[in-house]
């Protein structure tokens, strides 16, 4: 068969097995040395912080890895392939992400040594609302973690013809064990090695392309004649799904919501050794995010390069988009004996790191937040047996969600809708009290409440009625090029032909579905964000936010935290009034005796001064 003109394609050999089952049990084997290498020492700050001993590199590839899931191996390169190349624009958000964290949040998160991010709700607010947002945290990365597990499985389901539930399930097992025994350490150090492979597998795919093509500037030029290059659409309407402006400005408050307080991303930059070391990483973690989706979509690229004349989704090869690259590795790369097993090991590994984080971070707000404030006498072994239990618990409760992924279309847009659907509003509410002392409990749980509502109306409504191509804006596609155009219920092909497709358009369209629900899924965080924010501000000043009693400057921004690593003058002066609040007024967050940043920590001599003060 010629490629890229459609028909079966090869399916696993031996040696594809060999190299998948050696990089899935490598990463559990780094699991396993972590949990041995670091079994004397089993204390939950170890567990869930690795004893906040980690330096930038490691914990920067792990932020990487974590969110460059296997979603992004399958579904980045389906959306450059369909939608052009517009994605890439997502290195501006990066960037605009990466310094609203490491400025304004990882300082603040630092300062008072918290373990689970919703320790700070109930020191600036209270106890409800740092409940509420952890339970908002906990469904919402239940549900992602289940499309997670899911993409990868469907495409080793395709290409393997394994059974799909199968694989699912070997999936969580894999990450449950690993997570039970190592805790942080191992997820970091295996998101490491996961995020080599995760590269390789790329850069094999864009390889060969460019060897079957003649070369990437033939590709380039395909993608240019092809109208997939036409990056920078400035149109301000808020309706399109990707311009400009909705990945800039929307796409920025979106990734920053999900690094500055996702449980996930705070866990692994405050397990650094220093501030100046948890800054670097997401500086760092910034250049890594810019190589994974340059790489993703250049793999889109490729593949539209040599199915410019004959796409397999019309020709009914494959059964949805987020298939199409799994095809063209068995198309293109079947040849080289384990190599499709190296690729399909790439959208594994983001998987498993993934999911991984996803378990320990879960873990961590669980012992955190509902379980530590009940029961305060617990011992450290108990505490480490309740970790890995709780383990093994999230792990089966993710593999449950894959189901509910299964129903719900293009993966990689609804896994990022989902975010912005939940994280909008908790970084409304984060925002409101970091920034103006005058908000009180009753505004910010107004605000978050409001905000939600409203962020899941116009989420659920998208879901339900789906934009229109004019707002979507697909690219053309052709099937000129093919040995035979196929009926769309074409059977003998089973590994391809999967039960999952696009979200149908119902006959019946509301008034709102081509005006409120056609709004960008970028633009979904935002919202919840501004709504939260100016609600919370108005109920606040009618509850007499102006009146209540002075917080600690602790729980605020301050202006010296802004673009300083950590290490001026402003951190030196300010230090004993950090820890003298943060012995008194600050109880809430006393917990974590394992903070250890030698720029906010004082000796045990100073503490008994200040408590004779």
């Amino acid at each position: 068969m010629t490629t890229g003109t459609g028909g079966p394609v090869a399916s696993f050999s031996v040696w594809d097995y060999v190299v998948f089952v050696g990089t899935v049990l490598g990463a559990a084997g780094i699991g396993l040395f972590q949990a041995i290498r670091g079994r004397k020492n089993t204390s939950s700050d170890e567990f869930l912080l690795g004893g906040r001993q980690m330096t930038a590199v490691p914990v920067a590839m792990s932020l990487t890895a974590s969110f460059m899931s296997g979603i992004t191996v399958i579904g980045t390169p389906a959306e450059a392939y369909r939608f052009g190349a517009a994605f890439w624009i997502f290195g501006i958000s990066y960037a605009i992400m990466s310094i609203i964290t490491a400025e304004i949040f990882v300082p603040l998160f630092y300062r008072l040594g918290i373990t689970s991010t919703y320790e700070y709700l109930e020191m600036r607010f209270n106890k409800l609302i740092r409940v509420i947002g952890t339970t908002m945290y906990i469904i919402q990365t239940a549900l992602y973690t289940g499309m997670v597990i899911y993409a990868p499985a469907l495409a080793l389901n395709q290409i393997t013809g394994l059974n799909l539930w199968g694989v699912l399930v070997a999936t969580g097992v894999v990450c449950i064990i690993y997570c039970t025994l190592g805790g942080l350490k191992a997820v970091i150090w295996t998101d490491v090695f996961q995020m080599v492979i995760m590269l390789a597998g790329f850069v094999a795919v864009i390889a060969r392309g460019a060897v079957i093509q003649g070369g990437l500037g033939k590709i380039w030029d395909d993608c240019y004649q092809g109208g997939r290059l036409n990056l920078f659409d400035f149109d301000p309407d808020p309706l399109k799904r990707h311009t400009f402006w909705t990945i800039v400005v929307g796409g920025s408050v979106m990734w920053a919501s999900i690094y500055s307080i996702n449980q996930s991303q705070v866990q692994r930059y405050i397990s650094c050794k220093t501030l100046t070391q948890a800054k670097l990483s997401l500086y760092v973690n910034m250049i890594g995010l810019w190589v994974t989706v340059s790489l993703a979509v250049f793999s889109g690229l490729t593949m539209y390069s040599i199915y410019k004349n004959c796409d397999p989704l019309t020709n009914g090869d494959v059964g949805a988009l987020d298939q199409l690259l799994p095809y063209l590795v068995m198309d293109i790369l079947a040849a080289y004996p384990g190599v499709p097993g190296l690729f399909v090991a790439a959208a594994y590994s983001g998987t498993l790191s993934t999911v991984s984080s996803s378990i320990n971070a879960l873990v961590a707000v669980t012992v955190e937040d509902f379980i530590r404030p009940v029961y305060k006498n617990l011992t450290d072994k108990q505490v480490t047996w309740m970790n890995m239990g709780l383990s093994v618990f999230f792990g089966f409760l993710c593999i449950g969600m894959a189901a509910i992924a299964s129903l719900m279309g293009s993966i990689l847009q609804a896994a990022l809708s989902i975010f912005g659907m939940i994280s909008g509003p908790l970084l409304g509410l984060y925002l409101l009290g970091m920034f103006w002392c005058t908000a009180n409990s009753t505004g910010g749980l107004t605000g978050l409440i409001v905000g939600l509502v409203i962020t899941l109306w116009v989420g659920i409504g998208a879901q339900i009625y789906p934009p229109l191509a004019d707002k979507t804006n697909p690219l053309p596609i052709s099937v000129a090029g093919c040995n035979r155009t196929q009926d769309l219920n074409y059977t003998t092909l089973a590994p391809w032909t999967s039960a999952v497709t696009l979200t149908p358009l119902p006959d019946d369209r509301p008034a709102l579905a081509d005006s409120w629900y056609s709004l960008s899924y970028l633009y979904f965080c935002l919202l919840g964000t501004l709504v939260t924010v100016i609600v919370g501000l108005v109920v606040s000043a009618i509850t007499g936010g102006c009146k209540q009693e002075k917080l600690s400057s602790d729980l605020f921004v301050r202006r010296s935290d802004l673009f300083c690593a950590g290490c001026g003058k402003d951190s030196e002066a300010s230090e004993p009034e950090i820890n003298e609040k943060a012995g008194s007024k600050l109880k809430k967050g006393s917990n974590n005796a394992g903070f250890q940043d030698p720029q906010f920590n004082i000796v045990e001599k100073d503490v008994e001064k200040v408590t004779k003060m």
